[in-house]
């Protein structure tokens, strides 16, 4: 229990003596906004969103071929038995 007041008290301090310019750095001096960048936010959200989607397809097509291809060789078989 006194382990925990000590951390909670140097946290406190430290936030304390945090210095004030730090706090004062334009925005935009570390991320540069322009016109483009909603459009950059976009397109990136974008392939997010539809990333699944095109995963999906692709994984929907290769079991599709897989079960056509196993119908087919189960079509050969039997046809092979007769």
């Amino acid at each position: 229990m006194n382990s925990k007041w000590v951390r909670v008290t140097l946290m406190m301090l430290g936030i304390a003596c945090v210095s004030t310019a730090q706090a004062a750095v334009d925005s935009y001096r570390y991320a540069h906004v322009t016109i483009s960048t909603p459009w950059y936010i976009f397109i990136f959200l974008l392939m997010g969103v539809f990333a699944p989607f095109v995963l999906m397809a692709i994984l929907a097509w290769r079991v599709a071929m897989r079960k056509s291809d196993q119908e087919t060789n189960d079509v050969m078989q039997k046809s092979s038995e007769k």
